[in-house]
């Protein structure tokens, strides 16, 4: 399977350069992937930091409300990267103002990121940064789920074969979709797991809004590839199987019954002329 992490690797690579190279699905589907994976990225800094204290009293000295500037770079890293490639292929194809809204998508995901660091920041005290934090994180959620939903998988379409869903489904349940539906609302607004005060630990919590929300990525990612292929159908770069309105196999049959009655009228039709033939009518060739 060389091929397979090369394949990765010059995808990554493409993320690395974005805007620069025109940007294709596996672009930007690869760079939603990341995007769920921000809680990784910026625990990256308190790893390089505790290596550097010899894990001594790690969890004091490279706490992120000591230490927040590098980690929010880092987990902004991806929504930037994703946000530079919805411009980008704006600028190339321009085709709708949908790759501006979505663009505007992360640059809210990003803002959401520095009033969450910044309520860090101040040990998470009750004060203006969190009523901020709040504020803008309903707004971000809102945001970013209902393009989930109406956008990325084109559902809760109104007036549709399907009540709330869309005329075209893939999966044969439609109880997996309303599921969806509900759980990524729900997955969204994961972020009010840091609201409750007492004695759980911040940490503990930052760790399970993470494994959540890749949870959300992981079912996200079967409806996004359900509606590209249905788009990709509407637009005739992929194309549907299509029922025939008869048996194949009876078609062949006549075919062939068809071929063989022809076949004899045609003989016969020729034997026929030629029964018709008087002797005096058949010209032979003079010999010397």
């Amino acid at each position: 399977f060389a091929s397979s992490r090369w394949w990765v690797l010059k995808k990554i690579g493409n993320l690395l350069v974005s805007g620069t190279k025109p940007v294709e699905f596996t672009d930007f589907w690869l760079g939603d992937q990341f995007c769920s994976l921000i809680y990784t990225f910026s625990n990256l800094y308190f790893v390089g930091c505790a290596y550097q204290q010899k894990w001594n009293n790690a969890m004091v000295n490279c706490s992120t409300s000591k230490h927040w500037g590098l980690p929010f770079v880092l987990a902004s890293l991806p929504l930037a990267v994703r946000a530079v490639q919805c411009v980008k292929r704006y600028s190339d194809v321009a085709r709708t103002n949908g790759d501006q809204h979505s663009a505007g998508k992360y640059t809210t995901s990003i803002v959401y990121y520095a009033f969450y660091y910044n309520w860090r920041h101040h040990n998470l005290a009750h004060d203006y940064s969190f009523a901020t934090f709040i504020m803008f994180a309903t707004c971000y959620s809102i945001y970013t789920c209902s393009w989930d939903i109406f956008i990325d998988w084109s559902l809760l379409k109104h007036d549709r074969q399907h009540i709330f869903l869309r005329d075209n489904l893939l999966y044969s349940q439609k109880s997996v979709y309303y599921f969806a539906i509900i759980s990524n609302i729900i997955l969204r607004f994961s972020w009010v797991i840091y609201i409750p005060g007492g004695n759980f630990n911040f940490n503990l919590r930052s760790f399970v809004a993470g494994f959540l929300e890749m949870f959300r990525r992981w079912q996200w990612n079967f409806y996004r590839l359900e509606a590209e292929q249905l788009g990709n159908i509407d637009m005739y770069a992929a194309v549907r199987d299509v029922r025939l309105p008869y048996d194949a196999a009876v078609a062949d049959d006549d075919d062939d019954d068809d071929y063989e009655l022809h076949s004899r009228d045609s003989w016969g039709s020729k034997s026929r002329r030629a029964q018709m033939l008087r002797p005096s009518q058949i010209k032979l060739d003079d010999h010397p």
